[in-house]
């Protein structure tokens, strides 16, 4: 007789719930296989054959694992959105002010008509952030899309501040009666946009990628090991 329980902890591990809420929802699934397994045996199937209906029930392990946390988690993207991608933005912030505190000098890099400068450490950890941020997302039970979304956070941030410059710049000028520059310091930023925006999007997103393939990819890796 299979250990379910083991076999569904095996495949439910990276189930992102409190202890006690974990083991009761791999209790019940575990309890739901037996009962399928005993069924099919009832019927005349070999053991191996029970065993391989009972968990195509399930299908796919990881979007079960998917559905679960949403089931458990609804009406909370903070756990899937918001949290893993202000934390991406806060240590790029924080390692981007640490590298000019400590007086690394950004490279300028000559494109078109246009002088760009990077910050060459920045840049090398950023793939490192989005993919702390799309892991975070994943865990949470987040789809694809939560999960590259979380990942590109800052580059996001950083756009949507930029464009809100042009509304508050609108609506400030009549207020105190003279001309203010936050318009065309974002028509300048999002004009120059490649060093700001696109390249550490860029960064970011690889990140994300990557630990979205290769943690699909373990998952998958268990969906297939039937004992």
């Amino acid at each position: 007789m299979p250990d379910w329980q083991e076999l569904v902890r095996q495949r439910l591990s990276n189930l992102a719930l409190e202890p006690a809420e974990k083991d009761e929802v791999q209790v019940e699934l575990a309890t739901h296989l037996e009962e399928s397994y005993e069924v099919f045996r009832k019927e005349g199937l070999p053991e191996k054959e029970a065993l391989h209906r009972s968990f195509a029930q399930v299908g796919d392990w990881r979007d079960l694992q998917r559905r679960i946390l949403i089931a458990k988690r609804s009406g909370h993207p903070m756990h899937q959105l918001w949290i893993p991608g202000f934390l991406t933005m806060a240590l790029s912030i924080v390692f981007l002010v640490t590298l000019q505190k400590l007086g690394f000098n950004p490279r300028m890099v000559s494109w078109r008509d246009s002088d760009i400068f990077f910050y060459a450490p920045w840049l090398v950890s950023l793939p490192f952030l989005g993919a702390l941020g799309a892991y975070i997302s994943s865990r949470a039970g987040g789809s694809r899309g939560i999960v590259l979304l979380a990942s590109i956070f800052p580059a996001l941030a950083l756009t949507l501040t930029f464009l809100l410059m042009f509304p508050i710049d609108m609506i400030i000028e009549p207020i105190i009666g003279r001309q203010v520059d936050f318009s065309i310091v974002a028509a300048s930023l999002l004009r120059d946009g490649i060093d700001w925006i696109l390249v550490p999007g860029a960064a970011l997103l690889v990140g994300g990628l990557l630990v979205h393939l290769l943690f699909g990819r373990r998952v998958s890796s268990q969906d297939t090991a039937i004992g």
